[in-house]
Parts: C-alpha cells; structure tokens; sequence
C-alpha cells in the first residue's frame, strides 16, 4: 500500500483555490509547454466535464494560461493573468465540453506556433496531474521524472538502439512505454529516466534512422 506523505493531506503550496482545478491545471500548463518545447503563438484550451462547469470559479482557466506561460502553481500573478502582459504575445481561448468517456478534471491543449501539436491530460487530484495523450499517441507523463519521447518509424530494433545509447552514458531507465498506430507505421516510446541527459546524447537520438520527432520533458520542481 503506498504510504501517503505530507504532501498528499495538505497539496502543494499554490496560489489557490484549488489544488485539482487550479494547482493541477498550472502543472499541466507547465507540462504541456515542456512538452512543446517551443514558444506557441496560439492555443486552444478544451476543457471538459468538471474542468468545464467549474472551471472559471476554481481558477482553471488561470491556471492553465499561467503554466504554459511558466508560472509556477505558487507565482501570485496567476490570479490576475488575464491582465498581465507576459500573456499579450499569445492568441488563447476556451472551450467547454461534456464527455462521460474523459476524466473529471480533463483538458485538451491545442498548441500551433512552429508546429502544431495536441496534448491531453487529466488533473487526478492533490496538484497530481498525468499527461494522457500526444497528437495521436497514449503516453503517461506525470512530471516526476525527466522524460524523453520519440516518435518514430515502428521497426525491429529501435529500442535496442535508444537504450544502448542511454546504457552507454550510464543512464538508468526508470521506465519504457511504447505505443504504435499500426505494425510498421507511426510509433512512439515514453523514456522516464533517473538523472539528466545531456544535449549531445539527445543529439545522437535524434539522429537515429527513422526517428521523426525528439523531445525532452523535464520534471516538474513541485
């Protein structure tokens, strides 16, 4: 049975007033951003479900904004974003939607700037947040962990490749998860590590045959 910690009965110290609806959305802003790497110049928040019908009252449209601008959960200008100007060089909106298929606390965050990129994730409650869905891939991101995710070529071999590249650099794996569209087709590989990776190693990565898209997520500080 896992052991519940401080930080489980309190949540995080965050601008309030709720941990799930507005600490949990600031995370997952701050995922999604880890996530895109780049800076957006648009984005459209969906949120459903209780996100949707509750949303604005807890904060979660703040929230959210506020973490893919790079505010922390406990950075006070998340209460009045809407007028700060670090948020004038975006184009945001809303979108409030029912789905009894998706979580409560359930928002899709559609990214374009470079590139466009659709991210899904949930706020499962205590500030705890899982990154479920990358464009077209099922993936489980917490933000504990530094993560590295590939989007490749489905082929013999590909993970031999990735993790002897890691191996050599004395990178310990905490976990792998794959997932793929079709035998052969588009495939993704979610690599929680233990540590850090250099840019040279992601570098080498990045440059194996077939490898369509790289990025490393760094863990959340809180």
């Amino acid at each position: 049975m896992k052991k519940s910690t401080l930080f489980d009965i309190i949540s995080p110290v965050m601008a309030g007033p709720s941990s799930s609806h507005t600490a949990g959305a600031v995370r997952l802003g701050l995922l999604a951003r880890n996530i895109y790497n780049s800076e957006p110049e648009k984005v459209t928040f969906k949120l459903y479900n209780s996100y949707a019908h509750t949303g604005k009252g807890h904060g979660t449209d703040k929230g959210l904004l506020a973490g893919l601008l790079g505010m922390n959960v406990d950075d006070e200008r998340i209460k009045d974003i809407f007028n700060s100007d670090v948020c004038k060089n975006i184009d945001y909106k809303y979108e409030y939607l029912d789905d009894f298929r998706r979580h409560p606390n359930s928002v899709d965050i559609e990214l374009s700037g470079d590139y466009d990129m659709n991210i899904s994730g949930d706020s499962i409650g205590a500030g705890e947040v899982v990154i479920t869905k990358i464009n077209d891939f099922n993936v489980s991101v917490t933000g504990h962990y530094n993560t590295l995710i590939l989007v490749y070529k489905d082929k013999p071999g590909m993970i031999s490749s990735v993790s002897s590249i890691l191996q050599n650099e004395a990178i310990n794996i905490a976990s792998l998860d794959c997932d793929r569209n079709a035998k052969g087709q588009d495939a993704s590989m979610i690599i929680c590590i233990d540590g850090t990776i250099k840019d040279d190693v992601i570098a080498k990565i990045k440059n194996l045959h077939d490898v369509y898209f790289t990025t490393y997520i760094r863990k959340l500080e809180n």
